[in-house]
């Protein structure tokens, strides 16, 4: 059984990260979050998948024992994953199809009738992508693998800081440029990943320990060394990678970092798409730290930092396995911004992969407000092999390319409307 549910909250005093926690027979579930306010009501979306039978309660709590949490309007809606698999079809026909109308025609214009034809889709309109890493230029099939797929990509290492200059001073961009050369070759759309990180464990070493005057020089040479060099080939830029969860750069420069690089990198590059990018924001409902209102507090304080440019939502989406319905109700509470979404490295950890994996896309291209999918797939599997269909990228490979769509011209009329055809129900 799948479960939503939403309330509205308020607490007594100041704002609270208040939680909504079940406890059911088999253990405590986090249904969602939300940052409640004093004087003003705010929405909680959550969700959770049941897997037990019988009683469970509801809690609201919060880690701040001085305020008081006032719920109002608390409703739960449970669906089966027949009832939640037709409305993804449904959302999928609303928003990813379109109606087409064909001409079949002689040579002098006349209508023909009762002309048989058929038509084959080459790729899809929607930005369905996945990894590549620097083995594609080595590696014949996974070229042929990789080119007969997809036509966007994120590099897993290669345009990253310790990449490219892992020792200070002595920058080395053959490996991302050769990729790039390949994905133009191939007519491959190629997301920027990243220009910083602000995990401190994937720093370059001579990063780590640089005072915060040094630190300032380092990271300025590194704008204006990788987004000069990369405008106009990338179509977007990670800025700043997981600046929810760390604070590297935060801690040493202040707390206005990541809005002064986002100015710099909109500078440098002011055709790109800027994103953050984090994890756990759908994958986990029981993270606060980057919980949607967490997302959401981040992007208020990159635009009062002074930043004015094109920002958009990256996620990750690590999945173990997944919660669908907070999936969706996160997304819901992203989308209301009217922000481009991305999931930017989707993949499962663990058992059942081919089944999770479905699932995840299934909900990310059927709902209205991700605009585009990157898999990491090829990073861990072996795509020059044949697809057994158990795998991860066996779900990938099996599902993705178009059936072909015999047509018949109608009789009485010299066209014929294909109604929600051309676009597939599933582009993975």
């Amino acid at each position: 059984m799948l479960c939503c549910g939403a309330a509205w909250l308020q607490v007594s005093q100041g704002n609270a990260k208040v939680a909504a926690m079940f406890k059911t027979p088999s253990g405590f579930e986090h249904a969602g979050w939300v940052v409640a306010e004093s004087g003003c009501w705010s929405m909680l979306k959550g969700g959770l998948v049941v897997n037990a039978s019988g009683p469970s309660h509801l809690y609201f709590e919060s880690n701040n024992t001085l305020v008081e949490i006032w719920a109002d309007s608390i409703s739960l809606q449970p669906f089966t994953e027949k009832q939640w698999r037709s409305h993804q079809h449904q959302s999928i026909d609303k928003n990813r199809k379109s109606s087409v109308k064909l001409i079949a025609m002689d040579d002098k214009g006349n209508p023909l009738a009762n002309a048989t034809f058929s038509i084959k889709q080459q790729r899809p309109n929607f930005p369905f992508g996945c990894a590549m890493n620097k083995n594609i230029l080595t590696n014949t099939g996974y070229q042929n693998w990789f080119r007969s797929r997809f036509r966007v990509t994120t590099f897993g290492n290669a345009m990253k800081w310790y990449s490219t200059e892992p020792y200070r001073g002595r920058e080395d961009y053959s490996v991302p440029d050769a990729m790039l050369q390949f994905a133009s070759r191939n007519n491959i759309r190629v997301r920027g990943h990243n220009v910083f990180w602000d995990d401190p464990e994937f720093q370059p070493q001579w990063v780590k320990s640089l005072s915060s005057n040094d630190l300032w020089f380092a990271v300025n040479k590194r704008m204006n060394s990788i987004v000069p060099r990369y405008a106009g080939k990338v179509i977007a830029w990670d800025v700043v990678n997981e600046n929810l969860h760390f604070h590297f750069f935060e801690s040493k420069l202040g707390p206005n970092a990541s809005a002064i690089f986002f100015n710099d990198v909109h500078r440098l590059n002011p055709g790109a798409m800027l994103f953050l990018n984090d994890y756990n924001t759908i994958e986990q409902s029981g993270d606060v730290a980057s919980s949607p209102a967490r997302y959401l507090q981040k992007f208020l304080q990159i635009r009062s930092g002074g930043y004015r440019g094109p920002i958009a939502i990256g996620l990750e989406s690590h999945f173990s396995t997944p919660n669908i319905p907070y999936m969706r109700a996160a997304i819901d509470k992203l989308g209301a911004t009217g922000l481009p979404i991305w999931l930017t490295e989707v993949d499962i950890q663990g058992p059942n992969q081919a089944t999770f994996l479905d699932q995840v896309l299934s909900e990310g291209y059927s709902h209205p407000s991700i605009n585009g999918i990157i898999t990491t797939i090829s990073e861990i599997s072996q795509p020059e092999m044949p697809s057994t269909g158990s795998s991860a990228s066996g779900a990938i490979q099996d599902c993705l390319q178009a059936p072909q769509i015999p047509m018949v011209t109608l009789k009485l009329g010299f066209f014929m409307e294909i109604m929600k055809s051309l676009s597939l129900t599933r582009i993975w």
